[in-house]
């Protein structure tokens, strides 16, 4: 064995250093790249993977924030991204959320709650929590909804969770539901995939909606509100067929009504 090689790291010892290196120009990489053992060489291969992972994570993070700085840059010091999550589902309210975020919000994995798998948007939902400005929720249950409509009631919840705010917003982006008071806003479609304070309230509502469905569960275990979220599934309908409507569901949801 020669000098040369005793004094090389191990291929562990590459790996682990590679965890934490941040750039290809580190001069300790750089040195790495004239290594031609091939257990080196993929290592680095994965390492430069990694950092374009990142890099394109990271610009279609600050793509997602346009909007957000946009309104700041005009002045807009408070402005709330909101979504709602459960108008499709035949039985359980809908929920609404907004959220308030600053310049120096850094998830850069929050983006469509719908993209995510359910323990990403547990890890995002508390940090987002604890990371804004300030957050707001508000709920409406199945006799709302089968009194006003789904629309209507979806846009009662979401006014109501602007007014609850401390920090009065002055510009609000909405995902879709355009809100019938006077606020100055900002409708997008897809606005979760578009806006990253949209996309947070997203997953802080679903977080919320899932959680209440998953109590929901215990009252009602036959119908599995935990796993289907109140969506009318095979198991859901058979369920509704042998024991009847439960007080969560929406009366004015087929096929509910021939159940009651």
């Amino acid at each position: 064995m020669t000098r040369a090689t005793m004094n090389k790291p191990t291929i562990a010892e590459v790996k682990a250093y590679l965890k934490t290196a941040t750039s290809l120009t580190d001069p300790q990489v750089m040195a790495w790249a004239a290594d031609e053992r091939k257990g080196v060489q993929t290592a680095l291969n994965q390492f430069k993977k990694r950092l374009e992972r990142q890099a394109a994570a990271q610009a279609a993070f600050d793509q997602r924030f346009t909007y957000e700085r946009q309104l700041w840059a005009a002045g807009h010091q408070y402005v709330a991204g909101m979504d709602e999550v459960g108008r499709g589902p035949l039985a359980g309210p809908v929920v609404t959320c907004a959220v308030i975020l600053d310049e120096s919000f850094d998830l850069i994995g929050v983006t469509d709650s719908k993209q995510l798998s359910a323990s990403e948007r547990e890890r995002l939902y508390l940090k987002i929590v604890d990371e804004a400005i300030e957050v707001q929720l508000a709920v409406n249950d199945a006799p709302v909804i089968d009194d006003l409509n789904i629309y209507a009631a979806t846009q009662d919840a979401m006014m109501r969770t602007i007014k609850q705010f401390k920090h009065q917003p002055t510009h609000l982006i909405v995902d879709a539901v355009p809100l019938p008071f006077d606020y100055p806003q900002t409708t997008l479609i897809k606005g979760d995939q578009k806006s990253i304070s949209v996309a947070a309230a997203s997953i802080v509502a679903k977080e919320y909606r899932d959680h209440l469905m998953a109590t929901y569960d215990q009252l009602y275990p036959e119908y599995g509100f935990k796993q289907n979220a109140g969506y009318g599934t095979k198991q859901h309908l058979a369920a509704l067929a042998e024991y009847g409507v439960t007080p969560i569901h929406r009366r004015t949801f087929a096929p509910v009504p021939k159940y009651l």
